[in-house]
This record gives C-alpha cells, sequence and structure tokens, in this order.
C-alpha cells in the first residue's frame, strides 16, 4: 500500500492502518488534481480533466476489485487507479504533459488525454496471458457512454467459462468464472444510448458486470433535472430492478461523501455480482467536484453561492476527515502528517515527471543547436539562428515541433547554398532522424506489428479433389465453420438470428445444436452491444465473430467501431489487442435498408481495422481462416448475392487463407485495366465478355481488401501494360472509387503511366432504390461498365471505336 510505502504507519491495528491509508491515497489523489490543473493554467499543459469530489467512492469500489477482475470505467478514475498500485503519481503528470515514455507514461504513450487508462492484455509475440493474476483495465476512450459496450463482453467472459467450466483450460486459465468487470459513468452519461443498451443486455444476459455512477448533479452545466427522467438514473431503472424468479439488474444508492456506507454498499453489491452473476448498479449520489468539470471552464458560472458552499462541507475527503476524527480512530496530527506527506509526494512526482519529459529531446535539442553553431560560422553570420532556437527552449511549454519547425524552415532557406554543404547535410540527417523518432511515437501501431500480424499469415491456396462436391455459397460458408469451431475452441460468435436459426443466410445453420449456446448464441437487436460483446470477449482471450444482419445496420455500432476497437492498437502502443472479427453481408440486394455499401463512411472512420470485400463466399471463408491466424479486428462484408451462388467445396476447408492486401487477376487483359471488388466482379467479368467482341482486352482485378489496399503495387504492373483504368464499386461517387483512385493514382504513382484520364463508376448519389429495376438504375451494372470502358478506348483511337451514340 501507498502508505505504507511513504514509512508513514502508526498505528499496529490493521484495519485502522487500511483507513488511514484510504484516507492517505484520496488525498494525494486530489493533490495531484489540484497540481494537475495548476500545470494547464500555468502553461505546462493543454488541458486536464480529474477525479476530484469521487476519490472517497472510487476507493470503496477499488476495495472490492481481486485480481482477474476488468475495469472499463471513465476519464475521472485516477483514484481507482491509484488505489490499486495501476499509477503512480509520476504517470498522473506525464499523461497530462503528453510525455511519450512508454515507462513513464505507460497507459497512453502521449497518444491519449490525461486520466485514461490501461494495462497490457498481450504481449510482444501476441500471446494473451496471465490476466487471471493480475489487474486489469481496458484502455479508455473520450466518448462518454463508449466505455458501457465492451464492458458487457468482458463481464461475458466469465459467464461463459463459468457455464462451461472445461473451457478455463482452454482459455489458458485467463478466464476463471468468477471475475467481475467493474465500469464507471458519470450520472449525465447515462443518458447515451450506449449505457441503457448495455444495462439492459446486461440484464437479459445475467453477467458480472457492475457500474457505478457518479452523480454531481451536472452534466458540465446542464443541471440533472434536464439530463435524466426524474432527475434520478435509480429511480428511472427501477423497471430493470431484478426480482423474485425475474433476471434483471441490483440497484444500490449511497451518497458519495458516506466512506463506511460506501464500502458496505459496495462490498454486498460486488459479492452479490461475484457469486450470482447478476448485473449491478451503484448510484452514488451527492458527488461533489470542487474543481470544476476541467480545465476549459469555471464550474463557478453555472452552480449557485449556495451549492458550491455544500460541496465544499460534503467534501468527501473532508467528511472523511470528519468520521476519522469523530470516531476516534485517528488524531488530528496524524492526520496533518498524512496530509504533508501526499502533498510532498505529488510536488515530487511532478517533479520528476517535467523532468523526465523536458528532457526527452535535450540531446537532440543540443545537437541542433551544435549544427547552427557551425551554420552560423561558416555563413560568416548571415545564418545565424542561435536566438530562434533559445527562444524555443525557454518556452514554458517546448514541443518536439518547434525544434522541427525551425529546423525545416532553415533548411528551405539554404537548400541551394553549395558554401554550406557540410552543414546543410548535417542539418538534413539531423531533421530525418528527429522525424523517424517522432514518427516511432505518434504514427506506429495503428494494426499488429509482429509475427502475429494478420498480414504475416501465409497464403494457403484453396485445394480440390478430382470429383469436388458443388454447394451454395451458404453452405460453402457454413462446412468452413464447423471445421473452425472444432479448431478453435475459444471461438464463439453471436448476433441477431445467429443462434438458433443459424443465421438469416443460413451460415450458422446447425451450430449451435453441435457445439452449444455458450459459443453460438441470439443476441437483441442492438448492434453497439453486440460489437462491444466482441470487444471485450476478444480482450480476455476469446476469439469472438460479431455478427451484424446488414452492412446498412452497421451504422449503430459506428462509434463503439470507430472510437473504441479501431484505435485501440493504436491508443496503447500495441499494449491492447482485440482480435474481434465482424461479420456482416450488403452490397446488393432489395431496397435501400439492405444494399449498403457505404465504404466511403468505412474507409474514413474504421483505419484499425482490416477491411475484407469478398467476391464469394469461398473467399470469405479464406479470409475468416487468415484472421483466426492473427491478432488484427477486422470487418468481412459477405455479398448477400453470393449465398445461393453455386461454388466449388474446397478440400482444405479451415486451413486455406486469403492474403490481406494481395489483388487478384480475374481476367487478363492488355488495353484497359478495371479495378473493383465483392460483387462488382462478377458484372465486371461478364462486361469484360462482352468488351472483347468489340476487340477490347480487359484486365480485371479484384482488390479482395480495401484496408490494406494491394500492399505490392499489383495494379500499377498491370497498367503499366495497359496505360488506362477505371475504378468500379457501388458507393457513392467521390466514395470507395474516390479511395482506390488516391491509392492508385498518388501512392503508387501510376499517373505517369496513362494514356487518358483515369475514370470511376460508382452508384449514384442516392441510396439504392427498391427493386430489381432499382438496382439496376442505382448501381453500376455490366451495360454501364461496357459503355465506360468503350469510351476510354475511343478517347486513344476515335477511328477504330466510332462513338455508341
Amino acid at each position: 500500500m501507498l502508505l505504507e510505502k511513504a514509512g508513514m504507519l502508526t498505528a499496529s491495528d490493521q484495519k485502522n492502518t487500511e483507513v488511514l491509508n484510504d484516507y492517505y491515497v484520496a488525498y494525494l489523489s486530489r493533490q495531484l488534481s489540484i497540481l494537475g490543473k495548476r500545470e494547464v493554467h500555468n502553461g505546462r499543459a493543454h488541458f486536464g480533466i480529474f477525479g476530484d469530489g469521487k476519490e472517497v467512492a472510487q476507493i470503496a469500489y477499488a476495495k472490492t476489485f481481486q485480481k482477474g477482475d476488468w475495469r472499463s470505467g471513465y476519464y475521472r478514475d485516477q483514484t481507482f487507479m491509484l488505489a490499486l498500485g495501476l499509477m503512480e503519481p509520476e504517470e498522473f503528470f506525464a499523461m497530462i504533459y503528453g510525455d511519450t515514455d512508454d515507462q513513464i507514461n505507460p497507459s497512453t504513450g502521449g497518444r491519449n488525454f490525461n486520466n485514461h487508462f490501461c494495462t497490457a492484455n498481450i504481449n510482444a509475440a501476441g500471446e494473451i496471458k496471465d490476466l487471471a493474476i493480475r489487474y486489469n483495465s481496458s484502455s479508455d476512450i473520450s466518448s462518454t457512454g463508449g466505455q458501457m459496450p465492451r464492458l458487457l463482453g468482458l463481464a461475458q467472459a466469465s459467464k461463459i467459462v463459468r457455464e462451461d467450466k472445461s473451457l478455463k483450460k482452454q482459455m489458458n486459465n485467463n478466464v476463471t468464472g468468477n471475475e467481475v468487470a467493474f465500469g464507471s459513468i458519470g450520472d449525465a452519461s447515462t443518458s447515451e444510448g450506449m449505457f441503457f443498451e448495455t444495462i439492459n443486455a446486461a440484464g437479459v444476459m445475467q453477467v458480472p458486470l457492475a457500474v457505478a455512477v457518479y452523480d454531481d448533479g451536472f452534466g458540465i452545466s446542464v443541471p440533472i433535472e434536464l439530463q435524466t427522467t426524474k432527475s434520478s438514473i435509480s429511480e428511472a431503472l427501477k423497471g430493470f430492478q431484478k426480482q423474485k424468479n425475474t433476471n434483471g439488474i441490483l440497484i444500490y444508492t449511497c451518497k458519495g461523501w458516506n466512506y463506511p456506507e460506501l464500502v458496505k454498499t459496495f462490498s454486498e453489491g460486488i459479492k452479490q455480482c461475484r457469486k450470482t452473476h447478476t448485473p449491478v448498479l451503484f448510484h452514488i449520489q451527492e458527488v461533489t467536484q470542487l474543481l470544476g468539470h476541467s480545465t476549459s471552464g469555471s464550474h463557478e458560472r453555472y452552480k449557485s453561492k449556495e451549492r458550491l458552499e455544500w460541496e465544499k462541507e460534503y467534501d468527501g475527503i473532508y467528511q472523511f476527515k470528519l468520521w476519522l476524527i469523530e470516531t476516534g480512530q485517528t488524531d488530528m496530527d496524524t492526520i496533518t502528517a498524512l496530509e504533508k506527506k501526499a502533498e510532498t509526494r505529488a510536488r515530487e512526482a511532478r517533479k520528476k515527471a517535467w523532468n523526465n519529459y523536458t528532457s526527452g529531446y535535450l540531446q537532440e535539442a543540443n545537437d541542433l543547436e551544435q549544427i547552427l553553431i557551425q551554420l552560423q560560422k561558416q555563413s560568416e553570420g548571415t545564418q545565424d539562428h542561435l536566438d530562434e532556437l533559445e527562444e524555443i527552449k525557454q518556452r514554458t511549454f517546448p514541443t518536439r515541433r518547434k525544434y522541427l519547425s525551425l529546423a525545416q524552415r532553415i533548411y528551405f532557406d539554404i537548400h541551394l547554398d553549395e558554401k554550406i554543404a557540410p552543414e546543410r547535410a548535417l542539418l538534413n540527417q539531423w531533421i530525418e532522424a528527429f522525424k523517424t523518432k517522432s514518427a516511432g511515437f505518434y504514427n506506429q501501431q495503428l494494426y499488429r506489428e509482429g509475427a502475429d500480424s494478420a498480414l504475416q499469415v501465409e497464403a494457403i491456396p484453396a485445394t480440390y479433389g478430382e470429383q469436388p462436391e458443388t454447394l451454395n455459397g451458404a453452405g460453402i460458408l457454413n462446412k468452413n465453420f464447423d471445421v473452425l469451431f472444432q479448431k478453435y475452441p475459444n471461438l464463439v460468435t453471436f448476433g441477431q438470428d445467429t443462434g438458433n436459426l443459424g443465421g438469416v443466410n443460413q451460415g450458422m445453420k446447425g451450430m449451435q445444436e453441435k457445439y452449444g449456446a455458450h459459443r453460438i448464441a441470439d443476441a437483441g437487436i442492438r448492434e453497439t452491444t453486440i460489437i462491444g460483446q466482441g470487444v471485450g470477449l476478444a480482450m480476455r482471450g476469446f476469439r469472438p465473430i460479431a455478427e451484424i444482419q446488414y452492412l446498412d445496420y452497421l451504422i449503430y455500432a459506428h462509434s463503439t467501431l470507430s472510437d473504441d476497437l479501431a484505435s485501440m492498437q493504436y491508443r496503447t502502443k500495441g499494449k491492447q489487442a482485440a482480435p474481434l472479427i465482424i461479420r456482416t453481408r450488403g452490397h446488393q440486394l432489395q431496397g435501400m435498408w439492405h444494399a449498403g455499401s457505404p465504404m466511403q463512411m468505412l474507409l474514413g472512420s474504421l483505419r484499425g481495422l482490416y477491411l475484407c470485400v469478398p467476391r464469394n463466399m469461398t473467399q470469405a471463408a479464406g479470409f475468416y481462416n487468415t484472421l483466426l491466424a492473427a491478432n488484427d479486428p477486422a470487418l468481412v462484408i459477405e455479398p448477400l448475392k453470393g449465398y445461393n451462388m453455386k461454388e466449388t467445396l474446397p478440400d482444405n476447408l479451415g486451413e486455406f487463407t486469403v492474403p490481406l492486401g494481395v489483388p487478384e487477376v480475374m481476367v487478363e487483359g492488355s488495353d484497359v485495366t478495371l479495378v473493383t471488388y465483392a460483387w462488382n466482379v462478377n458484372h465486371a467479368v461478364k462486361a469484360a465478355e462482352l468488351l472483347q467482341t468489340k476487340g477490347i482486352s480487359v484486365e480485371v482485378i479484384d482488390v479482395q481488401t480495401l484496408m490494406p489496399f494491394d500492399v505490392d503495387h499489383h495494379i500499377l504492373k498491370s497498367i503499366k501494360k495497359t496505360g488506362k483504368v477505371i475504378f468500379v464499386d457501388e458507393d457513392v461517387p467521390g466514395g470507395g472509387t474516390a479511395y482506390m483512385m488516391q491509392k492508385v493514382m498518388e501512392e503508387q504513382k501510376a499517373f505517369n503511366y496513362l494514356d487518358t484520364a483515369p475514370r470511376t463508376l460508382s452508384a449514384k448519389e442516392h441510396r439504392p432504390a427498391y427493386g430489381i429495376d432499382g438496382e439496376f438504375f442505382s448501381k453500376p451494372n455490366v451495360e454501364q461498365i461496357f459503355e465506360n470502358i468503350y469510351e476510354m478506348m475511343r478517347e486513344v483511337d476515335i477511328k477504330k471505336y466510332p462513338s455508341l451514340h
């Protein structure tokens, strides 16, 4: 305990010692908040958000946290983390400064706001282990309520293992079945749909999920009566209360300033949650927030004088002190000594963290200074930038960008001056080294980068016997999934109609009966918590496939996908991974909400996930095989029209893989390169056959995955041969086709090899209209592809290709 480390024990009674330590931790946390706010206002940090007023409640909550448990909280949990030893005071300040040193700032590495915490769930080799013997925290995100969906999955992992004890060994003892997933949230954020969706799902599923709602009466400046029905989340949720012979949740209320009652309430509630797997909600009322919402504003602007006075009197730390003295557990001298020790510890931590931060690039700054001194001498004073460098050094809050910006501007100015060529070369070397190092801090670890990367999975082609069986696409998927569920005991799947029915397109037909409802399960119509289940389960070592019935419905889960899953690898610098596979279906079908291809939305917001767009179900099965051999999250969009198309059944089900980022040439050609994916590959092949009757040879390329996209530049090789390219997809104009064009024209530098302007052929700007005719007139078709390519050929040879009209 922190008090023991500080050498402050003065009482022999163990219980009394624990209580005094709790006060010390609470007071230390408050001092961190006060000093942290001061650092922002002094200009040594840009922003801060703190947990003042919640210290005592969080200490009581942390007392019930055991090894193996998981936290999915929000950005005010600093005292909870301090109490468990999951954050040192130095890290608190390193977060505020944005320090990129992983040793002093392990939770964020300078990539996330302060008070965003995480513990590693995966090692460099891609192994998830020892989670049952450690305190665990999932990585925080800033979006309010965004921590709730994953909380469901973190809790569900324990339920699955408790009800199927054979899985404990299969999970390498990372899950015992007795863990609780601890959540926390501000009262105003309970207005978010994610909160209600998670609470409802937890009540239905009966998983060991606990959530503490800290109620300070406001959501920034908006009072609770404008936030919550009946001005009370516990009153509003009474219909969720578990009764005899029903499912539901347990609800507890307690005052945030009453230490003994908080300890008792949390202890009782978590005990029930851990024993019975009944979800529990703690409504912690009358919480104070003496430092305001954050450093970006003052709460004096919207709180009355009476409220501010009340907050001082009912500050949890002040009330804790009164209780300690009034009950005779300690005296004022001991309290004063504890407070002084905490104040000293906080100041020392601030000093150490600041010194660590500012010395992080001291050597680089000194090296730059030496180069500028040489430059000044060799240019006979015409290039004197030492004063500018000194101004940067003297700034209250020095930044890496200032040094780099100065160096680059100097280099731009002297890049043609041969008299100072040696100094110019040294400066350029410094700039490139500085850029490389900075890229490591800020621009890497978007995906797994080691041996467990999906890009490292060996490509194994599908093999076929002499008389292979022919099945509908749905049957191919079904048989491949059967092999996968045998191969991976920790593989689970869930979604709307996934379990009993086997999926609306029968990809999971018979699986629940064969492998059990724990592994193949139905879920309610609640997309964001379906994704949340997958995120939490993946973090604990399961290999989940979360099914979203149609691609258009993915929008309901978009925030969880974008803010949480897609950024997890990046925001933790690879310390956390959630290899969730999202399975859905889309593209051409009937009607506006069953035929979506919103690639622009996905490409713009889901970097950090791989995006697989198979043209048929054999290819889709190969993607599942690939992804389960790695640790990257991915979205696989099965083409709706492919379920009833005949395909040949491979011999090596569950083994063949489709490599990510490697296009496949479907038709070889020499005149035009056609780049597309998914169901449009079928249209493209037919159009190529039709164009062949006009003497036009089209090379049809299926990109197979949009993220990653053609990592070895196969498309460029084709364009060098044909001199022409057209990009085709079902997204809106300027969407997926524009993305592909940028990748090929700019990144692959294919523009230099074109004989005519590149073209795109996409769907119309509107949503696809209903019916077969609606689809035909809304999206690309064979005839449109034919006309576009014919016109491209006419542009280079008007005589050979007369006008079609």
